[in-house]
């Protein structure tokens, strides 16, 4: 009998919108579905309607006003809203503007669309992994591209040279507006600040808690990511190509989104071998998930 990997998945349909979103953008730009979801998890708790109480961040991943107007006139264009792309200016001490209110409350509102909050999301993601290589002449762990979301590409350049040197260093004392709106993070219960080589290590944990919490299949806050020749990101794996283990993967993934339970063969899932792995996005990509 024929082996037929997408007739198993063919009766699985992923019908939450925010992970099918998630999906999509992961498919889009070759950032790491885990990753994102961990991230969507952290930020939101997979809400894309979440709004901050100290800060103006809002929607799935929690992007404050100046932050999300500049990924927007930076990407926008490519993925079908040109129109919010071109109301953005840029001044010339580098902020960013929208003269007509209406539309500039019509862009921001765009922070509570899964669909585009993950795109911008996953766009914002890559940019900051290149620049976070070039600078610092490594891969990008997931933490680091969440460092660069959570204190911006320049504050996360700054975090991460300065924790290599100075790992024991307060973090409170270096960024004192982030520890102001983020005391939890730079400080313990008992009100002692925390190094900086605390704060990442607490991050790893949560964005990798995060993750497992919607179901990713490996850990994302101290990994690198690996981009596959197709552009989907995959992990890192040994072994030989398991069409079978593709399907398997790819079916995980499915009950993932849809919030149900993965039945996967954890050993197998925990270490595919890229082409296995791109397999196994090429599934989910023909079925449109």
């Amino acid at each position: 009998m024929t082996f037929n990997p997408i007739a198993i998945l063919a009766g699985t349909k992923a019908t939450g919108s925010v992970q099918s979103a998630i999906a999509a953008a992961s498919q889009k730009t070759g950032i790491d579905f885990n990753y994102l979801m961990g991230q969507a998890q952290l930020e939101s708790g997979m809400r894309a309607d979440a709004r901050a109480g100290t800060s103006s961040a809002s929607g799935l991943y929690q992007f404050i006003e100046q932050s999300w107007l500049h990924v927007v006139k930076q990407h926008g264009a490519e993925h079908g809203i040109g129109w919010a792309a071109d109301s953005i200016s840029t001044t010339s001490s580098g902020r960013m503007t929208v003269s007509d209110p209406g539309m500039r409350r019509a862009i921001l509102a765009l922070r509570n669309d899964p669909q585009t909050a993950s795109l911008m999301a996953a766009e914002h993601a890559s940019d900051n992994k290149d620049a976070i290589e070039s600078s610092l002449g490594r891969s990008a762990t997931g933490t680091d591209l969440y460092m660069a979301h959570f204190l911006g590409l320049g504050g996360a350049r700054s975090f991460l040279g300065a924790m290599q040197d100075s790992p024991n260093r307060s973090g409170a004392a270096m960024f004192p507006a982030a520890a102001r709106a983020n005391r939890n993070i730079f400080y313990a219960s008992n009100g002692q600040a925390r190094t900086l080589g605390e704060i990442y290590s607490r991050f790893a944990a949560r964005l990798d808690d995060g993750a497992a919490k919607v179901g990713a299949v490996a850990p994302v806050g101290l990994a690198s990511t690996t981009l596959g020749e197709s552009g989907a990101t995959v992990i890192p794996g040994n072994g030989e190509t398991s069409t079978s283990d593709a399907a398997v993967w790819a079916q995980a993934t499915l009950d993932q989104i849809n919030g149900g339970t993965a039945r996967v063969q954890t050993a197998n899932l925990m270490r595919p071998t890229p082409d296995t792995a791109r397999l196994a996005y090429m599934m989910l990509a023909s079925l449109g998930a």
